[in-house]
């Protein structure tokens, strides 16, 4: 029996129109665009990054501060509008801060703060400034830009005034450009609850790493990048109206627990600025580990909770040789300053 004829089917003409030879290849390209955006990579893993729209705060803030109907809740001076949460007015005396209701349990994320600094105070007549917290404790006032001190977990700080600086003026000191900063500033600092910011010299003693910042009174928008991937810890802003990321600090080494709450806090003492969030847009990233990295961070995360000495220690160090080179660049400074009082003195004594 010839059985071949049973097989040899040839579809009829018009069966495979050419619009759904179209649609085809349609789809086809859509898969192939859609496989390359899955495997773009980061440094030298693969990562995907999604919106967790529970720890984010955007317009309209629908419900925000109302007990029980939103996932971010007010405090203090903080107050909302049709377009920002503005954390503090213009005025005196103020403080005010937004924060998260639900802890946060991603290892790796990325926080994306839409912010605006601005006020009728001149240069170095306004303050006081803006934080972004990712901590264990939330919702408590205090010193450091509206929150409490001696906190837990990391603190992220745009720093409008500088106190240290006009404290070394009214002594009739000065820095010389080696230790100088530029104000507005943004710093890092992580702290396990123990360790002090030093409001009278700006967090210098405690700073991980910063990075001058004009932020006030911008025409344009102004935006602030966190990022924290495998214990790294990156800031980047925006400030320039460009769209375009600029390096402020990059620390390895970090160890930041889960399960904290995210915020942001402003105060203002006897200058003043508004302090306003526009967006606060947390990004779970999805990085591809192997099962030896899972089980070495793991115990990472074990040892982290179980002892909290050797946190301690290391920032104490961090501490101990930061003003060990302050005092050393003051002290530079103080030298310089006589040398120059002297020679000045001896040109007078000339003429």
């Amino acid at each position: 029996v010839n059985t071949s004829k049973c097989f040899d089917f040839k579809p009829p003409m018009g069966l495979f129109s050419r619009r759904e030879m179209t649609l085809k290849y349609i789809l086809i390209l859509i898969f192939i665009l859609f496989t390359i955006n899955a495997c773009s990579c980061d440094d030298d893993h693969e990562m995907e990054e999604f919106l967790k729209r529970e720890h984010s705060l955007s317009k309209p803030y629908q419900g925000v501060g109302a007990l029980g109907s939103s996932h971010w809740e007010l405090m203090g001076d903080a107050m909302v509008t049709t377009d920002q949460v503005r954390l503090t007015p213009d005025m005196q005396s103020r403080q005010g801060a937004v924060w998260s209701r639900i802890p946060c349990h991603l290892k790796d994320w990325e926080m994306q703060v839409h912010f605006k600094i601005h006020g009728q105070g001149k240069k170095n007549l306004n303050g006081d400034g803006l934080a972004i917290w990712y901590t264990k404790e939330r919702m408590q006032k205090g010193p450091v830009f509206g929150n409490m001190d001696n906190f837990t977990g990391l603190g992220v700080f745009v720093d409008t005034y500088p106190n240290e600086e006009k404290h070394i003026e009214a002594q009739k000191k000065r820095y010389t450009p080696r230790t100088q900063r530029i104000f507005p500033y943004v710093l890092a600092m992580v702290g396990n609850g123990s360790v002090s910011y030093d409001h009278e010299r700006d967090g210098r003693p405690t700073e991980l790493g910063g990075c001058n910042a004009m932020v006030r009174n911008l025409k344009h928008d102004s935006f602030l990048f966190i990022r924290y991937v495998r214990r790294r810890l990156t800031v980047m802003i925006d400030i320039d109206g460009q769209h375009e990321w600029r390096d402020c600090l990059d620390i390895p080494g970090v160890r930041l627990p889960l399960g904290y709450y995210f915020g942001a806090s402003a105060v203002t003492g006897d200058l003043s600025d508004n302090h306003d969030i526009i967006s606060l847009k947390l990004y779970q990233l999805t990085v591809l580990r192997s099962k030896k990295e899972e089980e070495e961070e793991e115990q990472e995360e074990e040892e982290l909770v179980d002892d909290d000495d050797d946190g301690m220690e290391i920032i104490e160090n961090m501490e101990d040789d930061q003003e060990e080179m302050d005092g050393k660049d003051i002290e530079d400074d103080i030298r310089e300053e006589d040398n120059e009082g002297e020679e000045e003195e001896e040109q007078e004594e000339e003429e």
